[in-house]
C-alpha cells in the first residue's frame, strides 16, 4: 500500500481527545474542524520548558528523494509513547513546492505518519497563506512608497533587496523585471521571487518568542537605502502592525494527531539548504511544555539543519537538545559509495563501505557539539542483511550507539529499540551543547568555522559582491547576528556533485542576504538557489481528485 492508502485506513480521533492526552480541555485549543487545532501562546511553561527532554532528529547527506527524517521522528515518537514516556512529536509544515516537485507529500510515511495527511499536505490552517500575504504586503508598501510622491522615504530602488514570494517551485520567476506599463504602473526595476519557505517572515515567525516579538522582529526588516545613504527598515514605513495582524493565526502552532493517535504539533516550514530548517521555537517550547519527550526533527543533512537548530535556534531560544538522532540509509550511503542513483535498491556492500566516510563526518559534527548520537538505520525492503551488519560493524568501532527501526513497516514498534537507546542517553546527560562559534565573533570567523569544522572545507573565498556586503553589515551594526549559510544539501561541500566525505575544497560565499529581522545574516554559497525549480516529471503529475472528494498521489 502507499503511505495514503495506509493513512486512509486510520479511523481519526477528535482533536478534542488528542489534546486531552496533553492535558488540555476542549475550551484550551482552538479547533479547525474535527481534526486540527491551533494551540494559543498561554499554554507555554517556562519552567516545564527547561525541565523537558528535547531530541534532535536529523539525517546523513541525503540522496534526492531524502532519508526519511520525518518519518522516523513521528515513528520515535510513537516508541518512546510505547516505553510509557509522554512524548510529542513536534514538526515542520509541508511546503506546496517539494509537495508538488520531487519530494511529493512530507507527513512521515508508512505506519509512521501525522494525519489528516491530505490537509496537512496542502492548505492545512493557512499559515504559509498567511505569511506570503505578510511577505508580499511589504513588498507591495515598498513600491508604493517609490512610486508616491507625498508619502515618500526616499528610498533608491536600486538597493531595494525585498524580493516577492510564492509557495510553489517557479524557477521563472527568480529574476524579474516590475513597474512596467508607464508612470502610473509603478517604477521599472528588477527584482525577484523566493520560496515562501525561504522568505524572512517565514524566518521571523519562527524564531519569534511571541506577538510582541514577532511585531518588533518584523519592523526591524531592512529594506534597503535612501538616495541620502540612510538605511530604510519596515518600521520606517509603518507597515510592521498589518503584517503582524496578517500573521494573527498563524502565529499559533497546529495540533494534529500520529497513526497511533498520539499527539503531534507542526508549525513553520523553512527549508535547511536555504533557511534554518526547524519549526518555530513557540512549537517547540509548546511541546516541551506539555511534554516529558519532545522530538523534533531539522531538515537534510547535520550539516545544514542540525548546525543551524543548535547554532541560531537553540542558542536565541535558550534550549539544548539531550540527544541527536542521526537517521541513515543504506540506499544514502551507497549513493556517497559511487553507487548509481538507479542501482541503489540492488545489495551492493562494496558502495556502502565506500559511503560510511558521509556517516562518519555527521557523527563527528554531532560529537562536536558535545551532545551523543544514536545511529538510526531507517530500515527500507531492498536493505540487506549483509548491508545492515556493514553499518552495525562500524558503529560498533567508533564506540557509536545504533538501532535498526523499522518505523515505515512497523510504526512505533519499530522504534523501540531506538527509542530505548534515546532514553538511556538521555538519563546520562547532564551538560548543555558546545556551539560552532559565539555570536560576537567577526562574520568572516563565524563563516569559516562553520564551513572548516561542520562541512570540512579547507578554505572560504568571497566574491567582490560578498565583500560589499560585508561592508554594509558592519555598516549597519549587523556583526553581532549568527550565519544561516544557504548550500547544497546534496554534499558536505557547495559543489553537489562532490560526494561521500570531499576533502581540500573551498567553499565560495557568492553574497550574503541582510535578516535582521529574523537574526541572522545568509551567506549565500555556490551556485544555490533561493527559488527552486521543478523537475522534468513534477510530482504533480500523479496527484488528482475524484468527484467524491478523495485525493490521490500525495504518496
Amino acid at each position: 500500500m502507499t503511505d495514503q492508502d495506509i493513512a486512509k485506513q486510520i479511523e481519526l480521533k477528535h482533536i478534542s481527545t488528542i489534546a486531552k492526552k496533553l492535558g488540555l480541555d476542549a475550551d484550551d485549543i482552538e479547533m479547525y474542524g474535527k481534526y486540527k487545532a491551533k494551540l494559543p501562546h498561554s499554554i507555554i511553561d517556562m519552567e516545564k520548558v527547561q525541565k523537558s527532554n528535547l531530541i534532535l532528529v536529523t539525517a546523513i547527506s541525503p540522496t534526492p528523494a531524502g532519508e526519511g527524517k520525518t518519518t522516523m521522528s513521528i515513528g520515535l515518537s510513537e516508541g518512546l509513547n510505547q516505553l510509557g514516556k509522554q512524548t510529542t512529536v513536534v514538526l515542520r509544515e509541508p511546503s506546496l513546492g517539494p509537495v508538488f516537485g520531487i519530494k511529493g507529500g512530507a507527513t512521515g510515511g508508512g505506519y509512521s505518519q501525522v494525519l489528516p495527511m491530505e490537509d496537512i499536505n496542502l492548505h492545512f490552517t493557512g499559515d504559509f497563506s498567511a505569511i506570503e500575504k505578510a511577505h508580499n504586503l511589504l513588498s507591495a508598501v515598498i513600491d508604493n512608497n517609490i512610486q508616491s510622491k507625498t508619502n515618500s522615504l526616499g528610498i533608491d530602488a536600486r538597493t531595494v533587496t525585498w524580493k516577492r514570494v510564492m509557495d510553489m517551485n517557479d524557477r521563472a520567476l527568480r529574476n524579474i523585471v516590475i513597474g512596467l506599463g508607464g508612470t502610473t504602473s509603478g517604477v521599472p526595476r528588477e527584482t525577484g521571487f523566493d520560496i515562501t519557505a525561504a522568505s524572512e517572515i517565514m524566518a521571523i515567525l519562527c524564531l519569534a518568542d511571541d506577538m510582541e516579538d514577532l511585531k518588533k522582529r518584523l519592523g526591524s526588516i531592512f529594506i534597503g537605502y535612501t538616495f541620502d545613504k540612510k538605511p530604510v527598515y519596515a518600521r520606517d514605513l509603518k507597515v510592521e502592525g498589518a503584517m503582524a495582524a496578517l500573521l494573527k493565526e498563524a502565529v499559533k502552532p497546529n495540533l494534529v494527531q500520529t497513526i497511533e493517535g498520539n499527539p503531534a504539533i507542526i508549525h513553520g516550514g523553512p527549508f535547511a539548504n536555504i533557511a534554518q530548517g526547524t519549526n518555530s521555537v513557540i512549537a517547540t517550547r509548546m511541546g516541551m511544555s506539555l511534554s516529558d519527550y519532545t522530538v523534533t526533527e531539522a531538515g537534510f543533512g547535520a550539516d545544514l539543519g542540525a548546525e543551524k537548530f543548535l547554532d541560531i535556534k537553540c542558542q536565541s531560544a535558550g534550549i539544548s537538545p539531550k540527544a541527536v538522532v542521526l537517521t541513515t540509509t543504506i540506499r544514502a550511503l551507497k549513493y556517497h559509495g559511487g553507487a548509481d542513483l538507479k542501482n541503489l535498491t540492488e545489495e551492493n556492500v562494496e558502495a556502502l563501505r565506500k559511503g560510511l566516510p558521509n556517516l562518519e563526518k555527521h557523527l563527528e559534527n554531532v560529537q562536536q557539539f558535545g551532545i551523543t548520537p544514536v545511529i538510526s538505520i531507517n530500515r527500507f525492503v531492498s536493505d540487506s542483511d549483509a548491508e545492515i551488519a556493514v553499518i552495525q560493524e562500524f558503529a560498533k568501532s567508533k564506540g557509536i550507539r545504533v538501532a535498526l527501526a523499522e518505523v515505515w513497516a512497523k510504526g512505533g514498534k519499530g522504534a523501540l529499540e531506538l527509542a530505548q537507546h534515546v532514553v538511556d542517553i538521555v538519563e546520562a546527560s547532564d551538560k548543555d551543547f558546545t556551539p560552532t562559534y559565539t555570536w560576537d565573533m567577526p562574520v568572516t570567523d563565524k563563516i569559516e568555522a562553520v564551513a572548516t569544522k561542520i562541512y570540512g572545507a579547507s578554505r572560504v573565498e568571497y566574491s567582490a559582491k560578498a565583500k560589499k556586503n560585508l561592508r554594509t553589515i558592519a555598516d549597519l551594526g549587523l556583526e553581532k547576528l549568527p550565519v544561516c549559510i544557504a548550500k547544497t544539501q546534496k554534499s558536505l561541500s557547495d559543489n553537489p556533485k562532490l560526494i561521500g566525505r570531499p576533502t581540500d575544497f573551498t567553499i565560495t560565499i557568492r553574497e550574503i542576504e541582510i535578516a535582521a529581522g529574523a537574526g541572522f545574516l545568509v551567506p549565500i554559497s555556490g551556485a544555490m538557489m533561493r527559488m527552486p525549480g521543478l523537475p522534468a516529471h513534477p510530482a504533480s503529475e500523479n496527484i488528482s481528485i475524484d468527484n467524491e472528494g478523495n485525493i490521490s498521489g500525495l504518496f
